[in-house]
This record gives structure tokens, C-alpha cells and sequence, in this order.
């Protein structure tokens, strides 16, 4: 029975989202694991639930999925700021208190602290005065410490590239090379 991978990340917001599912979980089964979307919890009547109970169904679900999940493969690229998708970072989290392996990728290949540095000064002006004198971690990983070291102790890998500026969050050869590792990591 193949290992079942976990696909965190923005693509369950892109207007393609369940076409972006459907690649990865092929290129999931080319590299002999199942792929396990977000999307593949379909919540019944959702239209008939209020806004919170909608929500609600939507994370115990999607952590149900989790659970039955043998490793994760995040896309940790910045996505709607200058850091990777708070759900992602949870789902990421989730796994790693499990005990299961961790591989994630970025498809920018500026660490974080230089994407801070990089934020232009009129976009900073909506930062409340303490964000902007507040420290920078700087450690030259991808992503906060938490989220990179979570994933280099859970005995996977964190790929960064850089990928065509018109598909940053969508390009999926770092994906790819996180499946390779996967396969070949998991299989020592």
C-alpha cells in the first residue's frame, strides 16, 4: 500500500484549486505515493451551515486527513505577505506532533529575513509602529525557524528555488524534488 502524503498549502485558493489537487496527487503516484488533498474533504450540505460551522467542519475534517496520513509535502512559499500560509504553518505543526515526516518547499529562494528587509517602505506604513522597529529572525532559513527546523527534525527536507515569476506559487518542480527526497529518504 502506498505511503499517504499530505499537500499543504495555498493552492486550495487559487481559482484552479481542485486541478492544482489533481496534478500533485499524480505526480504523487508517479513517485508511488497516494496523494491526499484539502479538497478531498467534502463537507456534506456545507451551503446549509452557518459561516462557523462551516469552518469547523472544514478543519476537523481536514485534520482527519491528516491523521490518516503518513508524511506531509507543504509549499511554504510566501504567499499574500513575505511568509508562507498560516494554515499551511498549522498543518505543518499538526504533522510534526504526530511524529511523521515532514519535506516542504519554497519557490522563492530569498531566505526570510531578506524578504522582510525587501519589503518596500510604502507597504511598511500599514505595520503598526512596534512591527517596524521589531527584531528580524535572521538565521537564513526559508521560513521562521519553527516552521524550517520542525521540518529538518521530522527527518524531511526543505527545497527552496526560484521559480517563473508569473508561476511563484503554482510551479511545481520543487514539489517534485520534495517527492524525490520523500522517496528516497523514506525508503532507507
Amino acid at each position: 500500500m502506498p505511503l499517504r502524503v499530505y499537500l499543504a498549502g495555498p493552492e486550495v485558493f487559487f481559482p484552479n484549486a481542485v486541478a492544482q489537487g489533481a496534478e500533485k496527487k499524480r505526480l504523487c503516484a508517479e513517485y508511488g505515493f497516494e496523494g491526499v488533498y484539502p479538497l478531498d474533504n467534502a463537507i456534506a450540505d456545507a451551503g446549509a451551515l452557518s459561516p462557523i460551522a462551516l469552518a469547523r467542519a472544514i478543519s476537523h475534517g481536514n485534520e482527519e486527513l491528516m491523521r490518516s496520513c503518513d508524511l506531509i509535502v507543504a509549499n511554504c512559499t510566501p504567499f499574500r505577505s513575505v511568509s508562507m500560509d498560516a494554515g499551511t504553518a498549522f498543518e505543518i505543526g499538526f504533522l510534526r506532533a504526530l511524529g511523521r515526516p515532514c519535506f516542504a518547499y519554497s519557490n522563492v529562494a530569498l531566505d526570510y529575513a531578506a524578504r522582510v528587509r525587501a519589503v518596500p517602505e510604502p507597504a511598511q506604513s500599514v505595520w503598526d509602529h512596534e512591527t517596524r522597529r521589531a527584531d528580524i529572525e535572521d538565521f537564513g532559513l526559508a521560513e521562521n525557524l519553527m516552521i524550517a527546523v520542525a521540518v529538518l527534525d521530522a527527518g524531511g527536507h526543505f527545497v527552496v528555488r526560484d521559480a517563473p515569476p508569473d508561476q511563484i506559487l503554482s510551479d511545481l518542480a520543487a514539489f517534485r524534488d520534495c517527492l524525490a527526497l520523500a522517496q528516497r529518504t523514506l525508503a532507507a
